[in-house]
């Protein structure tokens, strides 16, 4: 039987492609694959280490705020659709899948003059401004909260959680130590600034250092370039850039997570169980998307937050006890969760579609 195409697309964040990786590995053996990205973002990275075929176009940058660049950004993204509509019609995809960021704009308008299939998937609570704008291309719309659904029409949107990659779930706590070189005796704190790193988090944590090594294990992964190399020689504290092929490792010997409030990720650290101490994206930052999935989290119990405006070595060290203090209780929480992930769920409809395809 003749293998269908599909072509994914997202970016502008890790938070944009993860999922679609976790999608990816799981119909790589059954379809044909394509992946357009930017030329240059951290989408391109990404997908040339999965050996995927990666497509780059011209893109700009959704802003909500009037901008001079905005007139300029309209011609990129035009460019983008025209690049886009290029590759789609040398490709020849049965279904495009999106995650939304601003290069999936172009791509989804491309695919729509083409008449090709469309998925789209809004991992928070609010939807970004490219899933508002593809919505109304959109063939089916998969959200991972119950309560996005009411931002998209009601006929083809399914809340079905976040895709979580499946090898994030399979990792071994005692590779995790050995890897870190650290011993069972403290607990391991692990923190998180999301794929570029968080500056601010990355210097109050080494502030809090002293205080924070007297009760647990660290492992920082602070994003590229920002390796303090004055701190590596410290007992008990190991920084990254990033980690590929471990993570899977360390989350599952993790006892307590600081993270940003990236839906994808904190989806991942309730499906491993891990209680999270959430610093959102500030609204000076973002649109507020990451506010509003903490809120969520920590109404259901998951997490504890703490806000960037907010944060001081003092405030650090306060939350990340009372997420100590709570973890137990935490923990219950996400065993009686209903969440799912949205993997199968996926994978199963895109199945279908290529089915239903000629």
């Amino acid at each position: 039987m003749e293998k269908k195409t599909i072509v994914f697309t997202g970016g502008g964040s890790a938070g944009h492609v993860t999922p679609n990786i976790a999608i990816i590995n799981e119909i790589r053996t059954e379809w044909t694959i394509s992946y357009i990205g930017s030329k240059k973002g951290i989408e391109k990275e990404l997908i040339v280490k999965i050996d995927i075929p990666y497509y780059g176009i011209s893109s700009g940058k959704l802003r909500r705020y009037v901008d001079v660049e905005n007139v300029i950004d309209l011609f990129r993204v035009i460019k983008g659709c025209v690049e886009a509509r290029r590759i789609l019609k040398r490709v020849k995809p049965d279904l495009v899948f999106s995650k939304g960021g601003f290069v999936s704009v172009p791509v989804i308008l491309a695919a729509r003059s083409l008449h090709i299939p469309i998925f789209i998937h809004e991992s928070d609570m609010t939807p970004g401004l490219a899933n508002k704008i593809s919505q109304r291309f959109a063939t089916k719309i998969f959200t991972s909260f119950e309560e996005t659904k009411k931002f998209f029409p009601k006929s083809k949107t399914m809340a079905i959680g976040s895709p979580i990659r499946r090898e994030v779930l399979m990792g071994s706590k005692e590779k995790g130590r050995r890897f870190l070189d650290f011993h069972q005796g403290r607990p391991i704190l692990t923190i998180m600034g999301g794929s570029l790193g968080a500056k601010k988090i990355n210097e109050v944590v080494r502030t809090a250092l002293p205080q924070l090594r007297a009760t647990y294990q660290i492992v920082h992964l602070c994003g590229k370039n920002n390796v303090d190399s004055s701190l590596s020689s410290l007992p008990g504290y190991r920084q990254f850039e990033y980690v590929h092929e471990e993570l899977p490792d360390i989350l599952a010997a993790t006892n307590i997570v600081i993270t940003r409030g990236g839906s994808n990720s904190i989806f991942e650290f309730l499906a491993l169980k891990i209680p999270m101490l959430i610093i959102p994206l500030s609204l000076q930052q973002s649109r507020g998307d990451q506010i509003v999935n903490a809120k969520a989290f920590e109404k259901e119990g998951f997490s504890q937050t703490l806000a960037e405006e907010d944060l001081t070595s003092e405030s650090l060290i306060k939350y990340v006890g009372k997420v100590e203090k709570t973890s137990d209780m935490i923990r219950s929480k996400m065993n009686a969760s209903q969440q799912t992930n949205g993997l199968q769920v996926l994978v199963d409809e895109i199945n279908r579609m290529g089915k239903n395809t000629n």
